[in-house]
C-alpha cells in the first residue's frame, strides 16, 4: 500500500526526499470523474495512456469509471487484471497480428478501432470473423486551432473510405461504430459539433446504422494562462451535433477523456540541488515528468516548501534546470517562487497528472517513480 500523508508538507517532513515525488490526490480525481459522469450523456472511457499508474487507475475506478480506452497489450493487461469487471476497448487504429490475437483470445477484447481496409481484414482474420466483434471506424477530422497536438494527422479515414469500411465490416457480421479525435487540449467546444458533421457525411454515404459513436478525447484541463470554457459548453455542442445525426436509440455514445480527468489530481515535488542567480537546478526535468512544458508549452503553478522557517513572501521568476547532463534539459517556462529559494528547498509543481510519469524516460539514469497519496488541496491557479 502506498504511503499516505495529510498534506505535502507532512510528506516532505517525513521523507525529506532527495528524489522526485508524485503526490496523488484521489479526492480531486474522483470529484472530476463525478462531474464527467454527471454531465456526459453516455459512456465515459478513461484514456489509459494519459497516466497508467495503477494507483491513478484505482482512483478513477473508485470514482466510478468502468470503461477504459486501451491502446496496447500492456494497457489491456493492466486494466483486465486490476478491474476484471471493467470494459476495455482496443482504440489504436494500427495493431500487430499477434497483439490482436492475444487481445482477443487471452483478454476477451471484442472492440477494435480501424481506419484502413487492410487493418479491418487483419482484425477479422486474427479474431476469426465478425460475429461478436465490434469494429469502430476512426474518421479524419481537420486541425483545430490552439490544440496541443493534431491527433488526426496520423490516423483517420476520409469520408468515403470510412463509409466503405463501415459497409464492409457490417457485411462481415460485425457491429459497427464511428469515432474521431479533435486534438489534445481542445479549447473550442464547436470543434466537436464540426467533427460530428463529418460523421454525418460518412453515415449518409454508408447507409449503415451504427451501434456506437465515440467522440474521442481532447477535453481540456486548466493550466496557467489557459482560458478554457466550462465542460457544459462541450457537452451542449456534442448533444446538438449528435441530435442532428438521428441515430438509432440503441446507439451508445462514448467519450475518451484523459487529460481532463487526471491533470489536476497529481503534483510533483522536486528538490533544489543548486541555485545560480535566477537559475535553479532540480532533480526532475524535461526527460522526466516535465516533457510537456516543451512539447505542449505547459505553464504550471508551483510553490516552495521549506521545513525550517518560512520562505519570503516576495517572489521572482526562476528558470528550472533538470538533473541530466544535457544542456537542453531546461524547462522553457519560468516559475514564480520566493526570492530566497535556496539549495535544499523543495518545490511542488502542480497540474502534472497528465502525460508526466507516462512519458518519463530513464535518460542519464534519472527516473521519477515514487508516488504518495496526500489529502490536502492542490496548489491551484490564480
Amino acid at each position: 500500500m502506498e504511503a499516505q500523508f495529510p498534506d505535502v508538507r507532512s510528506m516532505v517532513a517525513a521523507l525529506k526526499p532527495s528524489y522526485p515525488v508524485y503526490c496523488l490526490r484521489p479526492h480531486v480525481v474522483q470529484r472530476t470523474v463525478q462531474r464527467f459522469l454527471d454531465l456526459f450523456p453516455g459512456r465515459v472511457l478513461y484514456a489509459v495512456k494519459c497516466n497508467p499508474h495503477l494507483r491513478v487507475l484505482k482512483a478513477l475506478y473508485d470514482g466510478g469509471i468502468r470503461h477504459f480506452d486501451t491502446a496496447s497489450l500492456p494497457e489491456i493487461a493492466l486494466v483486465r487484471e486490476a478491474f476484471p469487471d471493467a470494459g476495455a476497448y482496443f482504440m489504436h487504429p494500427v495493431k500487430g497480428r499477434a497483439v490482436i490475437h492475444t487481445a482477443d483470445r487471452v483478454y476477451g477484447i471484442d472492440t477494435f478501432v480501424v481506419d484502413h481496409m487492410d487493418e479491418l481484414m487483419k482484425v477479422l482474420d486474427e479474431v476469426g470473423g465478425g460475429e461478436g466483434v465490434s469494429i469502430v471506424v476512426r474518421v479524419k477530422t481537420p486541425p483545430v486551432e490552439g490544440t496541443f497536438y493534431h491527433l488526426a494527422a496520423k490516423f483517420g479515414a476520409e469520408v468515403q473510405e470510412a463509409a466503405d469500411l463501415l459497409k464492409e465490416a457490417r457485411s462481415r457480421g460485425c457491429q459497427v461504430g464511428l469515432c474521431f479525435h479533435v486534438g489534445s487540449q481542445c479549447t473550442h467546444p464547436g470543434a466537436y459539433r464540426e467533427a460530428l458533421g463529418i460523421v454525418g457525411q460518412v453515415l449518409d454515404k454508408a447507409k449503415v446504422p451504427i451501434q456506437m459513436l465515440d467522440v474521442g478525447g481532447g477535453f481540456p484541463a486548466e493550466y496557467l494562462g489557459s482560458n478554457i470554457p466550462p465542460l457544459e459548453e462541450f457537452i451542449r455542442e456534442i448533444e446538438a451535433g449528435v441530435a442532428e445525426l438521428k441515430l438509432r436509440r440503441d446507439c451508445v455514445l462514448m467519450c475518451e477523456p484523459g487529460r481532463a480527468l487526471v491533470a489536476d489530481g497529481l503534483s510533483l515535488v522536486v528538490q533544489v540541488l543548486l541555485r545560480k542567480d535566477n537559475q535553479l537546478y532540480v532533480n526532475d526535468g524535461i526527460y522526466g515528468s516535465l516533457s510537456e512544458t516543451v512539447t505542449a508549452g505547459l505553464k504550471l503553478p508551483a510553490r516552495a516548501v521549506r521545513l525550517k522557517g518560512a520562505p519570503s513572501s516576495e517572489t521572482q521568476s526562476f528558470i528550472l534546470n533538470g538533473p541530466t547532463c544535457d544542456s537542453l534539459d531546461v524547462v522553457p517556462t519560468t516559475f514564480d517562487l520566493p526570492v530566497d529559494v535556496q539549495e535544499g528547498d523543495w518545490i511542488e509543481i502542480d497540474r502534472v497528472g497528465a502525460y508526466s510519469n507516462a512519458l518519463a524516460s530513464r535518460f542519464n539514469g534519472f527516473y521519477p517513480e515514487t508516488l504518495v497519496v496526500v489529502n490536502d488541496r492542490p496548489v491551484g491557479l490564480p
